[in-house]
């Protein structure tokens, strides 16, 4: 949905939190779930979908009479699609996925493809005169890069990307944007990893010349091009764990020309009680599906992590749970300010909306609790339906300076 205020902002969720990979499931939900939900915080209003497709499920779309009958749903509805969640390619939800969900990354070609493909996609949908962006996996799962080279190989993957960027402008009027997500444990882990790479590598190196080379740009208009075309999501919950200082993460990529184009609104896990009961109290995080990745901060400031909880509450047995902190990549609802015995990350996320709302033209804002089916029992009354639209009144009210009568 139009969010009110200066400039066109835009707010949805991110339907990768319903099951579904073929194109037919993705279309049910959106009659399940995205219509019921708009009917609750936008009745009668446009709304936008954030529209999270698969490999399996892009294919479909793309076949001969679904994107006519997508488009006149949309219409029908007064829905938009201005964001697509290009991250993860295959299956996602009911089966263990844990690194796997990065690939293919952009050391393949099937990554590229894939994205090219959304970027078609979303060109065939999106209104005129909004920008589209992509947000996509940060280069590869950490272990999967082994040096420069890999870098490099990436780099130029994703200027290939943005020459199919530039050429869809010229001939549908759609300009789109590509927007790596830094998240733990992968190769552009935190937003300074993204820079070093945008620097090095994108904007600075093997990106800009392949990009020059195959556009028949010159080095200048290159850049220019990648500036334009490619920037960072921020993933809320991912900054939360990694403990970056939003203000000054939003400083940085000012200075450094670097655009956010997207922010993923969500919230992890905080736990300052690292006692038996309360490693008790976690293990009913640790599901079997996603990578919980965990950063924890002692009393010195320093920074020790961990790929998944499993991992990191066999560490802590026996281990003094005092002068410690944990923050875990688990998605929780925006709207719970404590799980149990442990806080969430909400007011970081609050954060970092208000930071920037001063700071960034950012756009793009998509609520993600794609963790709900892995939520603990407890913390899912109310059913999804219900939840995100509390999600999208919290981020509402966070984004349009209401936040002091939000109550939520």
């Amino acid at each position: 949905m139009r969010l009110p205020g200066p400039g066109e902002r835009h707010l949805t969720y991110c339907t990768n939190i319903h099951p579904g990979e073929s194109w037919a499931e993705v279309r049910s939900n959106l009659d399940r779930f995205v219509l019921p939900v708009r009917a609750r915080v936008a009745p009668g209003a446009p709304f936008g979908v954030g529209l999270r497709l698969s490999g399996r499920a892009a294919r479909e779309l793309g076949e001969p009479g679904q994107l006519d009958e997508f488009r006149a749903f949309l219409r029908e509805h007064a829905l938009y699609v201005f964001t697509l969640n290009g991250f993860p390619h295959g299956a996602f939800h009911g089966q263990p996925v844990k690194e796997d969900v990065y690939r293919p990354d952009w050391l393949e070609d099937e990554r590229l493809a894939y994205t090219d493909l959304l970027a078609e996609l979303l060109a065939a949908l999106l209104p005129r005169g909004i920008e589209g962006t992509i947000s996509t996996v940060p280069g590869a799962f950490g272990p999967r890069v082994a040096g420069e080279r890999d870098a490099a190989d990436m780099a130029a993957r994703m200027a290939r990307h943005v020459h199919r960027l530039l050429r869809l402008a010229e001939s549908t009027g759609r300009r789109i944007a590509l927007a790596l997500e830094p998240e733990p444990c992968c190769h552009l882990e935190t937003v300074a990893d993204a820079l070093e790479f945008f620097a090095r590598h994108l904007i600075g190196g093997a990106g800009v010349e392949t990009l020059a080379r195959e556009a028949g740009l010159a080095r200048a208009e290159a850049e220019a091009a990648l500036r334009a075309h490619a920037g960072i999501c921020l993933d809320t919950c991912h900054m939360a764990v990694e403990f970056e200082d939003p203000a000054a993460v939003l400083a940085r990529l000012r200075d450094a020309g670097i655009r956010v184009l997207k922010v993923q609104v969500s919230a992890g896990l905080r736990a300052t009680r690292l006692d038996g009961p309360a490693r008790q109290a976690l293990a009913a995080f640790a599901d079997g599906v996603y990578l919980h990745q965990v950063v924890e901060r002692r009393g010195d400031g320093g920074l020790r992590r961990y790929l998944d909880l499993p991992d990191a509450l066999a560490a802590a047995e026996g281990a003094p749970g005092q002068d410690r902190e944990w923050r875990v990549h688990f998605h929780v609802p925006l709207f719970h300010p404590r799980l149990g015995l442990f806080e969430s990350t909400r007011d970081y996320a609050r954060e970092v909306l208000e930071c920037v709302r001063a700071e960034s033209g950012c756009r793009h804002f998509e609520v993600e609790t794609y963790t709900w089916d892995v939520l603990p029992e407890e913390f899912r009354a109310g059913g999804i339906v219900a939840a995100v639209a509390k999600e999208l009144d919290w981020a509402m009210a966070h984004l349009d300076g209401r936040a002091a009568a939000a109550a939520v």
